[in-house]
């Protein structure tokens, strides 16, 4: 994404301001923080997180996966991190088995520059655990030269299932997101344990595998489509806002079905060696520099209110965007919510799924 200001005026700014920051910020000797964080999900030249080595004088150890599930496997595993950014639901399942710490709130005391929309969250209302990092929805992002957008609005997911786009379909390797279009398109809820409905979903997603035998992908979808390698793909939407700023053929539909509006949050696991420092950051992530850098570099919506606005606002970088802002109040759309027989039931079923692809 093109920044808003020239790489060589924000290292200017970035100079002028750092003495200033350096005076009132702690010295912390070299310490490293651990941070776990998705794919393609911070500033391209990671100039937010150079800037806060400086200030603090410390270590990033940045990191990325490209599922909570392997988050997951990963702490699990006795790993220590300082901070993660897991999705709502997964969030919910940490705080269930205590695996993470509370925000010190004498330290992040800036929650009030959060959008209304990130407020009182079902998972953790009064950000006792977590701050709000970015957010999405799940829609189809497809190339408006090869499919038509009337048809996309009127069948919604079922464009997944249509064999005049055989071969065109990127689809994500996701078990939560691959059922959620099955089950929505079912008019069933994407959180549903009725083994009836789950069944159904299985089938819907076999017939699409071998309508469409779509390729299954995870973060090299953004670029495939910003180069029109296909037509059509699931994509979160902030992955979709950056291919439709990039590849102008391109266009984002949130089905009228429903889809899930999903909230990626700071967390600081319960194990981390070094949790002041952490608090830190998560305030300094949350200020309006680092997130409209932020939120401007990967097309994902800002918790930022002042950001979310500029940017989705007259004059801002996603304007005209559809895929920048998620929907709000529509009923059908749904959070997940963490559910270990049914997280295990759909990885087994999508594998079967993925396996019957001839």
């Amino acid at each position: 994404m093109k920044k808003v200001l020239s790489a060589l005026l924000i290292l200017a700014l970035v100079s002028c301001l750092l003495p200033a920051f350096a005076e009132e910020a702690e010295d912390f000797g070299g310490a490293t923080l651990n941070v776990f964080n998705w794919g393609e999900y911070i500033d391209e030249d990671m100039s937010v997180i150079r800037n806060f080595e400086k200030m603090y004088n410390c270590r990033v150890n940045y990191k990325t996966y490209e599922s909570n599930e392997m988050m997951y496997t990963q702490i699990d595993s006795d790993a220590s991190y300082d901070i993660l950014v897991p999705s709502d639901y997964m969030i919910e399942r940490l705080i269930r088995e205590n695996k993470l710490q509370p925000i010190d709130k004498s330290i992040v005391d800036n929650l009030d520059l959060l959008a209304d929309e990130l407020k009182g969250l079902y998972f953790d209302p009064d950000n006792t655990y977590m701050v709000p990092y970015l957010w999405q929805t799940v829609g189809i992002t497809y190339d408006t030269t090869k499919v038509d957008p009337e048809k996309v609005e009127e069948l919604g997911w079922e464009i997944f299932r249509d064999p005049e786009y055989d071969g065109h379909v990127y689809m994500y390797d996701s078990e939560r997101d691959a059922f959620m279009i099955a089950l929505k398109a079912l008019g069933y809820s994407a959180n549903t344990e009725n083994e009836d409905e789950i069944q159904a979903a299985y089938e819907w997603l076999l017939d699409m595998d071998k309508a469409v035998h779509p390729s299954y992908v995870t973060d090299e979808v953004i670029d495939s489509m910003v180069d029109g390698v296909k037509w059509i793909a699931l994509m979160y939407s902030g992955d979709a806002a950056y291919v439709l700023s990039e590849n102008e053929d391109m266009s984002y539909c949130t089905p009228k079905q429903g889809t899930n509006i999903s909230i990626d949050a700071m967390v600081i696991p319960a194990n981390a060696k070094n949790p002041r420092l952490a608090n830190l950051f998560i305030k300094y992530i949350l200020e309006y520099d680092q997130a409209l850098e932020i939120s401007t570099d990967v097309g994902y919506a800002s918790p930022n209110a002042q950001v979310l606005a500029e940017l989705s606002g007259p004059g801002g970088d996603y304007e005209d965007n559809v895929a920048y802002l998620p929907r709000g109040g529509y009923e059908l759309d749904e959070f997940y919510h963490d559910n270990d027989v049914l997280r295990t039931r759909l990885s087994e079923l999508l594998v079967k799924v993925m396996m019957s692809s001839d």
